[in-house]
């Protein structure tokens, strides 16, 4: 089976999680030191210089993992501005140093509601896998449309012609706007989960933070219902990188936890990977 890896998306929303008074630039190393994989999604408001990312490879123990979710104008979020080749190379250079370290995990490519699916959307999927030879790419649809039957057939194949991940959601079902949790692995070295809160009444909501959007603390039993699933995905995929986006208040960090100690105890087989002060 896979290796395990448990983390948050994003760092600094967990306030209540640090020590009162630890500097804004001092959160990443205390978390790296109780987790082994983030997700950096400031990404997506902003191209970031490279020398953000090399200080946080550095104050960063080894073997520690980012996933970096792309710019937004990357995954359509622009209507005034499609993807250029010219900031792709920007947002490509921008995480180099993750490469240097050995630090970077994927490239998160997540498309907003209305890119659909159909051909020329496809067509786009497919472009990311030349435009980053060298990395690890998933992406995650916010629109039912890719999974019906005959489109998500195509989707399937295109991806795992050309090497591209597909995210795993878990998520309110509430209309077109959400999406079924598929457990598929179109990318055999890794496969990206992330958790978005269950909160059916946020999910539309024009929320001032993201923490307002996902509010939701998942239970005991709603994360042992996923032990299985995570096996049957650890058991396709060399690495297994479990995000918690669920980022109101400390609830990523409380689920999880709860998520790496449940896996140990229900995954015997799976290498859950530690944190280093364990």
């Amino acid at each position: 089976m896979g290796s395990v890896y448990v983390g948050t998306c994003n760092w600094s929303d967990h306030a209540s999680f640090y020590p009162a008074g630890l500097p804004a630039n001092q959160q990443i190393g205390y978390y790296s030191q109780r987790f082994p994989l983030v997700e950096v999604n400031s990404t997506y408001y902003r191209l970031m210089p490279a020398r953000n990312f090399a200080l946080w490879a550095e104050r960063t123990p080894p073997g520690f993992v980012f996933d970096v979710k792309a710019f937004k104008q990357l995954t359509h979020h622009d209507r005034s501005a499609p993807p250029t080749t010219e900031v792709h190379g920007q947002f490509s250079a921008s995480v180099q140093p993750l490469r240097d370290t050995g630090k970077l995990g994927a490239l998160h490519f997540q498309f907003l509601p209305w890119f659909m699916s159909g051909d020329r959307n496809l067509a786009y999927l497919v472009s990311l896998r030349e435009i980053y030879p060298q990395d690890l790419i998933s992406v995650e649809f916010r629109h039912r449309s890719w999974y019906e039957p005959e489109a998500y057939a195509r989707v399937r194949e295109a991806l795992r012609a050309s090497g591209i991940a597909l995210t795993v959601v878990d998520e309110p079902q509430v209309g077109t706007g959400s999406v079924p949790t598929v457990l598929d692995v179109t990318r055999p070295e890794i496969v990206i989960i992330r958790f978005h809160g269950r909160n059916a009444a946020t999910w539309y909501a024009r929320a001032k933070t993201t923490g307002e959007r996902f509010n939701y603390l998942y239970t005991t039993p709603e994360l042992n219902e996923w032990v299985p699933r995570l096996g049957e995905l650890a058991a396709l995929a060399a690495t297994v990188h479990v995000l918690f986006n669920n980022n109101a208040e400390d609830y990523a960090v409380q689920n999880a936890h709860q998520m790496r100690m449940l896996l140990r105890e229900g995954l015997p087989g799976a290498f859950v990977v530690s944190s280093p002060e364990e």
